[in-house]
C-alpha cells in the first residue's frame, strides 16, 4: 500500500530578475513608495547599483520623509505632495539625475536639457561624485515647486 506524504509548505517560485531596457535601465513596474525604488536600485547593473544606493541614501538624508515612486522605469523623488523634484535613469555609460527645476539651482547642474527648466547631472563610473554639491542641489530642488506627472 502506498504511503501518503504530508503536504509541505509550498515554496514560492523564484522571481525573475527585472529585464534591462536600452542602456541597462531596469524595467520596474510603476509604483508608489520605497519598495519599487529599492527594486529599481537592486536591478541597476554593475557599478551603478552601489551608486544608486548612495544617491538614494543622500536624497533621503537631505530631505527627511521624501516621497518616492517609480514611473516610466525611473525612480522619482518628491517633497510632500508638491510634485517631483528629481529622477534617476540608467544609461550605458552613466546614471542621469534629472533636476526638474535645475535652472533655479545654484550652481546650475552641468548638463542641459531640451526642457527649459530641467538640468542634468551625469554620474560616470570613473568620476567621483561630489556628495556635498549633490546634497546641496537636492535640498534646493526639494524646496522648489515640483513637476506634476
Amino acid at each position: 500500500m502506498p504511503t501518503r506524504s504530508t503536504p509541505s509548505a509550498a515554496t514560492p517560485p523564484a522571481k525573475a530578475a527585472p529585464r534591462l531596457l536600452a542602456g541597462g535601465n531596469p524595467q520596474i513596474a510603476k509604483g508608489e513608495g520605497d519598495a519599487p525604488v529599492q527594486a529599481y536600485i537592486a536591478a541597476m547593473p554593475g557599478w551603478k547599483r552601489a551608486v544608486g544606493e548612495r544617491l538614494d541614501a543622500l536624497i533621503s538624508a537631505a530631505v527627511p520623509g521624501v516621497r518616492k515612486a517609480v514611473k516610466w522605469n525611473s525612480p522619482l523623488y518628491a517633497a510632500d505632495d508638491d510634485g517631483w523634484f528629481l529622477s534617476l535613469h540608467c544609461f550605458t555609460g552613466y546614471i542621469k539625475v534629472a533636476f526638474f527645476r535645475g535652472t533655479a539651482l545654484q550652481p546650475v547642474p552641468p548638463e542641459p536639457s531640451k526642457s527649459q527648466d530641467t538640468r542634468y547631472l551625469h554620474i560616470r563610473e570613473a568620476v567621483p561624485l561630489d556628495e556635498a554639491q549633490f546634497s546641496a542641489w537636492v535640498r534646493q530642488a526639494s524646496r522648489l515647486p515640483g513637476e506634476r506627472m
